[in-house]
């Protein structure tokens, strides 16, 4: 099968074929993962709460993510790879591109980072100068929980809508190339998908998005303590872990996950 490139992301948003994104943290659920099928494996600083049992993501490193996103890179050989820029690794311009050069050494295609501030805006673009691919990431914002006050559906005031969907479009034209949508109302996060060119890619923001993205743990139905409302457990009646990815995969592709009873 062919590998996985931003390119073809596009190409699948331009034809209406949903994109398929899972997290992994190791090189043996990366391999099930990528065989699979999957479009897109995104190491995520989730890792600091489903791998290292933290409270949220915030102590989550370079260095953890740097380890994690080579483990995981061993295991695949088709889907695109993103990783998380944690917590303060992209404080400033300089620091984001020492972080982001580690991640892509480590084998990464693509970098993620959070937010649509200014600085965040000259980031993507400098990143990009540098040739580094980069995915942004609106709404709930894990690394500012304490900011927003927990974690919560954003965007349902009519002006913080507003501001989402403009620095949507801001992130767009700075240079990124893949959107993460999180915990918004499905109306706006529909809007934001018709607006842009680059794909969206939902989690817990309905089924109008390009694609969806859970955590791998969520949806084995294996992470402790309660989940969130969007998430649903894709191993309860199968018989395997790549049965699960596998019906995953096949209800994004048809539209059926989320459903708009997750909405």
């Amino acid at each position: 099968m062919k590998t996985i490139t931003a390119t073809i992301l596009r190409q699948k948003k331009s034809t209406g074929e949903k994109i398929t994104c899972l997290t992994a943290y190791d090189a043996s659920f990366a391999s099930i993962v990528d065989e699979s099928g999957i479009d897109v494996i995104l190491v995520g600083d989730s890792l600091g709460m489903v791998i290292q049992g933290q409270a949220s993501t915030l102590p989550v490193t370079i260095e953890d993510m740097v380890y994690h996103t080579r483990c995981v890179a061993r295991g695949i050989h088709r889907a695109l790879l993103i990783a998380d820029l944690p917590f303060l690794s992209y404080s400033t311009k300089e620091r984001a591109l020492d972080s982001a050069g580690k991640l892509i050494a480590a084998g990464a295609a693509m970098v993620k980072l959070e937010g649509g501030s200014e600085l965040i805006i000259e980031i993507i673009q400098y990143l990009g100068q540098w040739g580094i691919p980069v995915c942004g990431h609106l709404g709930l914002l894990p690394q500012s929980v304490h900011k927003l006050g927990g974690y919560r559906i954003q965007g349902q005031e009519p002006v913080q809508a507003e501001m989402i969907f403009n620095s949507a479009q801001q992130l767009e034209n700075a240079g990124a190339d893949l959107l993460v949508l999180e915990c918004i109302p499905a109306q706006l996060a529909s809007r934001i998908s018709a607006a842009l060119t680059i794909p969206t890619i939902g989690i817990g923001a309905g089924q109008d998005c390009d694609g969806q993205v859970l955590v791998l743990y969520d949806m084995l139905g294996i992470t402790p303590g309660k989940r969130p409302r969007f998430v649903r457990d894709f191993f309860a009646g199968q018989n395997s872990v790549s049965a699960a990815i596998n019906a995953f995969i096949r209800e994004v592709k048809s539209g059926t996950f989320p459903g708009r009873e997750r909405e």
